[in-house]
């Protein structure tokens, strides 16, 4: 009894200790938590509190993915060669030792029926014993081991399983990360509405100095003969936020250029007679 209720312990033990890391927060859900609350602090309002909230969001969504992977991995590979390895392995290695044990019984019979100066009938009754239990544990141990064929066979579907859903979370996380860089794409430093309030909820704008007015910036909107074109090829799609970028193609070849006064992380791209900016992100550039 007391065997059994330290089984029953253990057992209880590992379930809730299971049950422990399917409910800890993954490091992306933390992270993603932690931007979610900044963004909130600065404001969702403001440029750059949108798009905490937005980053958050997605690094929420990933560690949602990941424990789906995890989990799906634990069910659909992990315990069935928990279970192999635990059950039909161990018995295989349980009759391959009685088996070494029966060999060994069968070779001191031999050699006590040669060693045997006369007619020895107990000799002779102990070897056919012998060899009989050897004949029968042999027979056993090869079923086994002719199970472990299919056994093969259903533990290869089950590692296709794990590649597959492995597969299907990294293209999760691609995908979301591709359409928050889609969302984020049309935010620059320094850009937003002036009218929008930076410093967050509950700073009014009109507690700031005010500046004096600069003169007007001229933005080049053209390639100056200094300006060095290069080829770019698209790496994924984008849809331009407005007329002033060019939506883009994945794989498609594109004439880009640096443009003073542009944000470092745009640059001028143009395609035919349409020209717009775009994010030097999306592109590979080739030298």
């Amino acid at each position: 009894m007391e065997v059994i209720g330290d089984v029953r312990m253990e057992d209880f033990f590992y379930e809730k200790l299971d049950k422990k890391k399917r409910d800890r927060v993954s490091h992306h859900e933390l992270l993603g938590q932690i931007m979610t609350d900044a963004g909130n602090e600065f404001g969702p309002g403001t440029s750059y509190g949108n798009a905490l909230v937005k980053t958050g969001a997605t690094q929420i969504n990933i560690g949602n993915a990941e424990k789906e992977f995890v989990q799906s991995t634990a069910n659909n590979f992990l315990q069935p060669l928990r279970n192999f390895l635990d059950g039909d392995m161990k018995t295989i290695q349980k009759e391959k030792k009685i088996l070494e044990v029966k060999r060994l019984d069968l070779d001191a019979a031999k050699t006590k029926n040669r060693r045997a100066k006369s007619q020895n009938t107990q000799a002779e009754a102990d070897l056919r014993i012998a060899q009989t239990e050897f004949d029968r544990q042999a027979e056993i141990t090869k079923l086994l081991l002719e199970g472990v064929n299919s056994a093969h066979a259903h533990h290869l579907r089950c590692l296709n399983d794990f590649i597959e859903a492995q597969m299907t979370y990294y293209a999760q996380c691609q995908q979301y990360m591709a359409d928050l860089q889609r969302q984020l794409g049309s935010y620059s430093v320094g850009s937003g509405n002036s009218s929008t309030n930076s410093l967050g909820p509950g700073i009014p704008n009109s507690t700031l100095p005010v500046q004096p007015s600069a003169p007007p910036m001229i933005h080049i909107t053209a390639a100056t003969p200094s300006t060095e074109k290069k080829q770019a090829r698209v790496l994924y799609d984008y849809d331009a936020a407005d007329n002033s970028e060019l939506s883009l193609l994945a794989d498609e070849l594109i004439t880009v250029y640096k443009v003073p006064g542009l944000d470092p992380d745009w640059l001028m791209a143009e395609r035919g007679s349409q020209k717009g900016k775009v994010p030097n992100t999306y592109l590979e550039v080739l030298e």
